[in-house]
């Protein structure tokens, strides 16, 4: 319960930061700032990372199961210690995508194809950055320009792979395997998603389809019973008659 205080109370400022540590982030990749601008970003990033240590281990120290906790959330944990995947810090922006699911008033089915949609640009733009920051200036590096790593990110991401551009780093091509493993969790929602609805549509279709009978069914019951009343009169009278 302590942590559910602590995610709810905390939510939204590290969505916040989340988003301002990305824009830092992209100025700082797509702009190159020097002298004291590159220092200023370089003094915010970090403070930022620190803070997001001290949220991490805030969570772990309130956990009611830390081992659980920590086995469930090795990735901050990686993210928070390993200087060599420092761009994928930005990746905590994704929080904003779980606080705006929490709050949204949309059927499941929209709420999972908004958060898959939102899922996948950031995604793309994060990984652009990310990748880029590590192989722009590396000795025999094909990416190294920001459509270079948008298309590289884009074809990795979708599971693709011309191999025209390759990350020749280490940092790159960790987020390389990152984005493949995204990249497929990603089209087995899209696969699930679109399944689901064409079951549902199916499933309606038959359903109209089963009222439909029912009440052609319905009206010839009706029938019957009039014309076996009919004749039954009919045969009243004729009775009636004959005596």
């Amino acid at each position: 319960m302590r942590l559910v205080a602590w995610e709810s109370r905390t939510e939204w400022p590290v969505t916040f930061m989340s988003i301002l540590f990305m824009g830092v982030y992209a100025a700082q990749i797509l702009i190159q700032p020097a002298g004291a601008w590159n220092s200023l970003a370089e003094w915010s990033m970090n403070i930022m990372w620190a803070l997001f240590g001290a949220d991490y281990i805030t969570s772990l120290v309130l956990a009611d199961d830390t081992w659980h906790w920590f086995i469930h959330h090795l990735f901050d944990l990686a993210v928070v210690i390993l200087p060599m995947i420092r761009p994928l810090r930005v990746l905590r922006v994704m929080t904003a995508l779980n606080a705006l699911h929490k709050t949204s008033g949309m059927a499941l089915r929209g709420r999972i194809t908004a958060y898959v949609s939102a899922a996948m640009v950031l995604l793309i733009f994060i990984g652009s950055l990310a990748v880029l920051d590590a192989e722009r200036h590396a000795p025999g590096a094909t990416i190294t320009t920001f459509g270079r790593a948008l298309w590289w990110t884009f074809v990795t991401i979708t599971t693709v792979g011309y191999g025209d551009l390759t990350p020749v780093t280490a940092t790159g091509k960790i987020i390389a395997v990152a984005l493949m493993l995204a990249g497929i969790a990603l089209i087995g929602v899209v696969t699930a998603t679109l399944a689901s609805w064409i079951v549902d549509a199916v499933s309606a279709e038959e359903k109209m389809n089963t009222e439909i009978t029912r009440e052609q069914v319905e009206e010839v019951s009706k029938h019957l019973a009039h014309i076996e009343k009919l004749l039954s009169e009919k045969e009243s009278a004729c009775d009636r008659r004959g005596a």
